[in-house]
């Protein structure tokens, strides 16, 4: 009778050893199903990520041309600045030249007028006729306009020609700094109780009055 009890709490206990394993064996087979599926649901997702992600850089990039544009404008605007100045000198003392279209002489380089000549003064009084003898007070003060208009100092300035501008009162005068070859063309003209004003200069290519 014994025998037989243990008999049978033998079986009764291989089979809740059984019952047992087999429940352990489902639950890792539904926490196996589970990983797989949850892996399923998350791998499209980052690979759709993956596919989009690209995109997005591409349209970030897209402003990194905008900087090159800016260059450009700075570099037009660099370069108009700088041919600003092309059209303008300024001499020793200040005055800035105004660069004009010349008469059209082959010997003119270049053709200047500026805002900043003011009369220089006179001696004179009464009513003014110009003269062109050398030493009187109209020929020392035309040869200082012109110095003036010249830029050049009146001390070192060699004046090599003088002559009337057409009118009574305007005049013409050829002038370099002593011996330098470089020479300019002053036009002068009179103005009443103030002397006479450098009303425009050209710069020669060579003095065709120091022959």
């Amino acid at each position: 009778m014994s025998s037989r009890l243990d008999r049978h709490d033998k079986k009764r206990k291989i089979n809740k050893f059984y019952n047992i394993a087999i429940t352990i064996v489902s639950l890792l087979i539904v926490i196996v199903a589970i990983t797989i599926f949850t892996n399923n649901d998350v791998d499209p997702v980052s690979k759709e990520q993956e596919k989009t992600a690209p995109k997005e850089e591409v349209k970030e990039s897209k402003p990194e041309s905008e900087p090159e544009d800016k260059g450009k404008d700075e570099t037009e605007e660099a370069v108009t600045e700088e041919s600003e100045p092309e059209s303008e000198e300024e001499q020793a003392d200040g005055v800035k030249l105004e660069q004009i279209e010349g008469s059209g002489d082959a010997n003119v380089l270049n053709t200047y007028t500026s805002e900043d000549w003011q009369p220089i003064g006179t001696e004179q009084t009464g009513s003014h006729t110009t003269s062109f003898e050398k030493g009187s007070k109209d020929w020392n003060e035309m040869t200082k306009a012109i110095a003036y208009g010249a830029g050049l100092d009146e001390g070192s300035m060699r004046l090599w020609w003088l002559k009337n501008g057409g009118s009574p009162t305007t005049a013409i005068g050829t002038v370099s700094e002593g011996d330098n070859p470089q020479a300019y063309r002053v036009y002068i003209e009179w103005v009443d109780g103030a002397g006479w004003k450098p009303v425009k200069v050209e710069e020669l290519k060579e003095n065709d009055r120091g022959r």
